[in-house]
């Protein structure tokens, strides 16, 4: 009797332990699903494995030897990881609108033909998505100057986004989990994410946000996305255009050529050229499509004669360029650049010199196994992809930047008439997370020769010490160096030029980005409840008032206005900043003394 106890209370815990193992093997493999988005058609075979397993493991396993058990478990995992790969988020188009639209717009006639939109939700916005602005740059237009898009019959439909250019992909998984960690935001459980956007070379395509019904001479904010000029998508929800078409401003962004698609240099590209240019054949499309809205924004009730440009990070190293290159005078008048800039003598990122550029084209051949560009333009996509690792660099070719930006600045030949710009508090931070380590004053001051050159590391030390947390003395000396210093000097550039300039430096915490780069995105495009679970009243009061400056200075030049706190005009002899954090308020900048140390290293 005793024995048959023992067996049974042996057998009770076997069924107890099956069940706690079963339950988290579930709730693991739930969260694998949902963090890779896999299709619903996925989480339903899912769920009828894991009924069917469950009854038939304690109808007929319960009580059996090990290895038979042992093997039915392997016969789910085996069945898990096929319904994984199988159920794996397919490619698609992603739509002009998240979620329910309220219908079909009229249709709106361009040189290239008729097109339609669709309302957003409210039905106080039209969104026109996918529309060409130049062909694809696919074939024989490898590598080539963009070309005048092409017409259509009929009506054309831009109710989705184009593909997002071609650039290297992560697993979704990986993402997910990027954006959770670092972003705290992750959209749970949403049946409209279980696909993975389309990526093409046939990407040159812009998207249109502007107030529902007539509208005449509205301001236009030209967008150019950021993504160290090798990857990201104007599709991304912090670049979504809602908020400021509802403000009465007409919202553009687009795609544009991206790392050795749109940054491959080789002196036989610069020979075919009629213009003898190579290396900046995404700075180019830039260019086209801010070309193409100045020629057809009328049409969608848009001022062409007032256009500001804008974009953050390498978007905002590219809206730098364009205010330097001739190519783009004319086409718009005033300029808004977040977390980047190319003016100062020896820019830090996203520019190098044409010779560096050049001399990088050897490891593509040698990668690649062909020897000249006919063979190169033939090779196929993926493997250019893999052998692009360092193009990420704008250049003086001598055509769209034909000199050095700062000589440019210092000659008065910029073409922005007023600049709104500036830098977030802990800029270096995301970047130094993975592969940089600096545990001692040692390692502090060799990385800071490395990256800034022994003069200026030398003063550096002294001013910014080790102390007892060198990484984060790094992260924001290097911060300040590669981003506030881009700006302080673009904006001592302008201020000297007596153009009108304003400079900000954000600094509101929160449990998102909070101030590290691009930390200020959501707030300066509306977007902050896209994750709601980050942000609280006065982070909304804050973006709003952003958005009252910026849509002031895209309207006249100057982002004040009735109601907001005063933003002084920049001075080079007061160097005051608007601070946009728990108070907006002009503040002194931090950053006076490594200015002066980085000016004396550039030879400024």
């Amino acid at each position: 009797m005793d024995h048959d106890r023992v067996k049974e209370e042996k057998q009770q815990k076997v069924r107890i332990g099956a069940v706690i193992v079963y339950v988290i093997v579930m709730i693991i493999y739930a969260l694998l699903l949902e963090l890779s988005q896999n299709t619903v058609a996925g989480w339903a075979a899912a769920a009828a494995v894991m009924v069917i397993f469950a009854f038939f493991y304690h109808r007929y396993l319960t009580g059996k030897k090990l290895p038979l058990r042992l093997a039915a478990w392997m016969g789910l995992f085996l069945l898990f990881f096929v319904i994984y790969k199988a159920s794996y988020p397919p490619y698609a188009l992603t739509p002009a609108v998240r979620g329910k639209s309220l219908g079909t717009t009229g249709v709106i006639n361009i040189a290239q033909g008729d097109l339609t939109g669709v309302y957003d939700s409210t039905g106080n916005v039209e969104v026109y998505t996918g529309i060409p602005y130049a062909k694809p740059p696919v074939g024989d237009l490898r590598w080539k100057e963009p070309q005048a898009a092409e017409g259509w019959e009929g009506v054309r439909a831009c109710d989705h986004f184009a593909p997002r250019f071609l650039q290297t992909e992560n697993s979704t998984l990986w993402d997910s989990l990027v954006m959770l960690v670092i972003y705290n935001h992750f959209n749970w459980f949403d049946l409209h994410d279980n696909y993975r956007e389309t990526m093409s070379e046939d990407a040159l395509y812009i998207n249109i946000w502007k107030p529902a019904g007539d509208v005449t001479d509205r301001p236009v904010l030209f967008y150019i996305h950021g993504g160290s000029l090798q990857r990201g998508t104007p599709s991304y929800d912090q670049y979504n255009g809602e908020a400021y078409a509802k403000r009465g401003i007409i919202f553009v962004d687009f795609a544009y050529r991206l790392n050795i698609f749109g940054y491959f240099a080789d002196e036989a590209l610069a020979s075919e050229s009629e213009n003898g240019t190579t290396g900046n054949y995404g700075l180019l499309d830039q260019i086209t499509a801010l070309r193409w809205v100045h020629d057809n924004i009328g049409a969608f009730g848009g001022d062409p004669d007032n256009i500001t440009i804008a974009g953050e990070s390498a978007g905002s190293s590219s809206v730098n360029a364009i205010c330097v290159s001739p190519l783009a005078k004319g086409l718009f008048r005033r300029a808004i650049g977040e977390s980047s800039g190319i003016a100062v003598n020896k820019p830090y990122h996203t520019f190098r010199s044409y010779e560096d550029q050049l001399r990088l084209k050897q490891s593509v051949y040698d990668a690649t196994g062909v020897s000249d560009i006919a063979a190169l333009r033939d090779t196929d996509a993926a493997s250019l992809i893999a052998a692009s690792g360092a193009y990420d660099s704008m250049t003086v070719d001598g055509y769209a930047i034909p000199i050095q930006p700062a000589l440019i600045y210092q000659n008065g030949q910029n073409n922005e008439e007023a600049l709104l710009n500036g830098y977030n508090a802990k800029e270096a931070d995301v970047f130094t997370i993975l592969g940089t380590k600096i545990k001692t004053s040692e390692d502090y001051e060799n990385i800071l020769r490395e990256k800034l050159g022994p003069a200026a590391a030398a003063e550096l030390a002294v001013l910014y010490p080790a102390g007892s947390s060198p990484k984060k003395q790094y992260n924001n000396v290097i911060g300040a160096a590669w981003f506030a210093y881009s700006h302080n000097t673009w904006s001592r550039y302008m201020a000297a030029e007596g153009r009108p300039v304003y400079e900000y430096r954000f600094t509101r915490e929160n449990p998102g980005l909070s101030t590290n780069h691009a930390g200020e995105l959501p707030y300066f495009y509306g977007n902050l409840y896209t994750q709601p679970q980050n942000y609280d009243e006065r982070d909304y009061e804050l973006s709003d008032t952003i958005m009252d400056y910026i849509v002031n200075f895209a309207a006249n030049g100057d982002p004040n206005g009735d109601g907001l706190p005063v933003w002084q005009e920049f001075s080079a002899d007061e160097t005051r900043v608007l601070e946009l954090g728990d108070s907006v308020e002009m503040v002194s900048d931090p950053y006076l003394e490594l200015y002066e140390i980085l000016d004396r290293s550039q030879g400024r």
